[in-house]
């Protein structure tokens, strides 16, 4: 059950950048960092668990974590905050195609990995392209594990709106021990600006060195 409250647009203090960006026909903005998964590596392997999906769990974590990263804007012009918020990757099958697969955020590492590995093993059983179009409690996750890449885009379906965060991990690369990931970070700007983007990064990057 989606459960969410109402901001008081009004009074919201991004009002102005929030009235500026929204009628723009392409509000999105990206930036896109390397991360340093040399500790979430290693742990994911004495595990015995997917890094996919660890490392998906300390993403949805820290967008869980910041209020903008749940924030959304309905159809009817209001602007909504999400109690929690999920997340929908793309998943590559044996014939080098892809489909969508969808994790429910629980806050607890071995319970997501679980949850997350069945659900991986039924998407390819059944090779379904759900892109669920009318869902927008989620993050929209896309990994890219052959090219370190410096810079995203994706594709846009102009004249329809769309608050959703778009996040996409890269092939991470050696150097000297350390382990970089390069991760795009794709907001709308009228539900949020480079601080809070900025703020992920920092606290990503402090949960990946916990492990």
């Amino acid at each position: 059950m989606k459960t969410y409250r109402e901001l008081d647009v009004t009074n919201w203090n991004r009002r102005t950048q929030y009235d500026f960006f929204k009628s723009y026909d392409n509000p999105f903005f990206n930036i896109t960092a390397s991360v340093d998964v040399t500790k979430l590596l290693q742990f994911s392997k004495a595990q015995g668990l997917p890094f996919l999906l660890t490392n998906l769990f300390c993403s949805l974590k820290i967008a869980n974590e910041i209020e903008a990263f749940r924030y959304r804007s309905p159809k009817d012009g209001s602007v909504i905050c999400y109690d929690l918020i999920h997340g929908g990757s793309t998943i590559l099958y044996d014939d080098n195609t892809f489909g969508f697969c969808y994790f429910d955020y629980v806050d607890d590492l071995e319970t997501f990995c679980k949850d997350g590995m069945e659900k991986i093993e039924m998407q390819k059983q059944t090779k379904g392209f759900d892109a669920k179009g009318n869902e927008d409690n989620l993050i929209h996750y896309s990994t890219l594990p052959w090219v370190a890449f410096t810079a995203v885009t994706h594709a846009r379906k102009f004249g329809q709106l769309d608050t959703i965060p778009k996040i996409t991990f890269g092939k991470y690369v050696e150097n000297t021990g350390q382990y970089q990931m390069p991760m795009s970070v794709e907001v709308n700007h009228s539900m949020m600006d480079g601080y809070h983007v900025g703020l992920y990064f920092e606290k990503f990057q402090a949960l990946l060195n916990t492990f």
